[in-house]
Parts: C-alpha cells; structure tokens; sequence
C-alpha cells in the first residue's frame, strides 16, 4: 500500500515546503507555466466497459437532475440522455473554457467571446452574460449570483444580476472557481496554489500551495478540496476553515482529469500517462485504491452519476466517450 504522506500544515501557509525567497511566497521560479495532461502512449489495453463514438472532447459533465450526459467539442455542446440513440446538439459562440451543471442547467465559461453562458437542459434555451477579461471559469453561488474568473485581467469577480459586485485582483493565472461554506477559493494554475475569497467584499485571504502543477479540482461532501496535482503526480486533500492541506497522495502516471462520487464517497482520475481510470475511497485518513480501470486513449475529462454509480471517460483524440461501471 502507497504511503500516505502528510504535508507541512498552517505554518506552510505564507512560506511553503521547499520554496525559494520570491517576491510572491506562492510562486517558486520566475518562469511559470502550467501543467499539462501527458501525452497518451501508442500501446495499452483495450477500454473496459462501453465506448460510444465520439469526436475529440474536452469537457464532461453529468446534471443529475436531468439525467444527462454533457460533452463539449470545440463550440459544440453535446446533451446525451444515456442509453438513449439520439443527442440534442447546441452551437456555442466560441469554445468553452469550463462546463458545469446544477439543477437542471449547464454553465460554461467562454474566453474568446468574453461571456458566460447558461443552458436550460430540458427546453436548450441559452442566457448570455456578457464578462469582460476572458473568462476561464463560472461558477453559480445562488440566485442571479455568479462567480467568474478571467484570465486577461487576473481576478475573480462576483455578479449579481450580471453586474460586478466584489473583484479579487492580482492573480496569476485563475482557472478554477470552487465553494466550500461562505468562502470562495480560487485554484491558481500557474502558482499552482489555492486561495479563498470573501464573496461579499472580494477580500482574499492567505493562499496555500498545491503541489507542483495543479490542474483540476473538486469539493466533497465534507467540504475539503481535493485537488490534482498533474507535475507531481499526487492527489492532494485541502481542509478549508482554515485553508490546510491534510493529505498527499502519490498517483503515478501524470494524473489529470477528476471526478467525485458523493454517493460513494470515490474520487475518480485518469491517468493520461498510462491510458488508466483510478478510484479512491476518500472516507479515511488517507485514499485507498478500490479501483484500476483501463480507459480509451488520452481521457482528458471524467465524470460520474451519483445515482448509478457509472463512470463516463471522454477522449480528447477522438477515441469516443467510455461507459464503465465499477
């Protein structure tokens, strides 16, 4: 069994493990360049479970309220009832840099048309919200309320009604937007560290690094954040009142795309070094391997159905959309 590796914990919050004496104690070299998913190899098993035709994706998503399956393929957005022959289709304005569903909507963040837009999943009707800055990521904090981040003017800001009512500057790179109580936090990809944000004043408070090369991230039902960290390869666990990170957790095999099951409490990543699907049991004090799963080649995106248990893995070369069920 791997060994669970504890961090340095509050004392790490402005100094961090291992970092040099910069101006931004978050950020260790002056060339800072955000990880990516490694390149698929020519060579492995074949996918288990189902694999459905598909063109390269590079977002996934299930709403479980609708009981749909989203992908999105350059401006193409996919909406699939699983086990059903036909998928609706909607033309995006440009490529959506995130995707995300809540009740019954879809929530992607679009860059180079500089908006947000939502989707009505039962009826397909589009809302358009227009947001300045390149947004990379958007995310629903309540009724009329959103949160964005943008990459051209490095903040996150908070709408309401579509009009800014807290901004958080001076990061380096935003990309992910996730909750956890009252707080915001903001996954950073080039400093590669978590910062939470006072949605109501846009105040930041102190940040923590995460890894070597964060990529993506999720809550779980006990409101921590499990992150990825794609260049050190590890699955890395944040407590968040206050922001501590708890657990790391060595994944091999330049670990990336991320899922989580609340029903089963199983995080779920692909590795794109090795064509492989991993679940974790994330109830303890560390993660436990439950599961090894061989995946269609280069699966970028993962998502689960919290209902069902079944895991949906989606290519981003073209070798289709995977169905496996555990």
């Amino acid at each position: 069994m791997r060994r669970l590796v504890i961090t340095c914990l509050a004392a790490t919050l402005l100094t961090g493990c291992g970092m040099d004496d910069s101006g931004d104690p978050l950020q260790v070299t002056d060339q800072l360049t955000a990880a990516q998913p490694a390149p698929a190899p020519r060579d492995t098993p074949p996918a288990a479970g189902t694999v459905h035709p598909a063109p390269a994706i590079q977002h996934t998503a299930y709403d479980a309220t609708t009981g749909t399956l989203l992908t999105t393929s350059a401006t193409t957005l996919a909406v699939r009832t699983p086990g059903a022959e036909q998928q609706r289709t909607i033309d995006l304005p440009a490529a959506p840099a995130s995707l995300r569903t809540e009740h019954g909507h879809a929530l992607l963040a679009l860059p180079d048309a500089d908006a947000v837009i939502r989707v009505d999943l039962r009826t397909g009707a589009t809302t358009d919200t227009p947001v300045p800055g390149r947004p990379v990521d958007a995310l629903d904090l309540g009724p009329d309320r959103i949160a964005t981040a943008q990459q051209d003017t490095r903040e996150v800001t908070v709408r309401e009604h579509g009009r800014p009512s807290a901004t958080a500057a001076e990061f380096d790179e935003p990309a992910h937007l996730l909750t956890t109580g009252g707080d915001l936090n903001v996954l950073d990809e080039l400093t590669t560290s978590l910062t939470p944000v006072d949605p109501a004043t846009g105040e930041k408070g102190a940040g923590l690094r995460a890894g070597a090369g964060a990529t993506n991230a999720v809550t779980d039902r006990y409101g921590r954040i499990l992150a990825i960290d794609t260049r050190g390869g590890e699955l890395l666990a944040f407590s968040t009142d206050p922001l501590i990170m708890k657990q790391r957790y060595p994944v091999p095999g330049s670990p990336y795309g991320l899922a989580y099951d609340p029903t089963r409490d199983m995080a779920w990543t692909t590795l794109t070094e090795t064509n492989e699907l991993v679940g974790y049991d994330v109830t303890g004090g560390q993660p436990e391997e439950r599961h090894r799963i061989p995946t269609v080649s280069q699966p970028d995106s993962v998502t689960a159905d919290p209902e069902t248990g079944k895991i949906y893995v989606a290519s981003a070369n073209g070798a289709g959309i995977q169905v496996v069920t555990p």
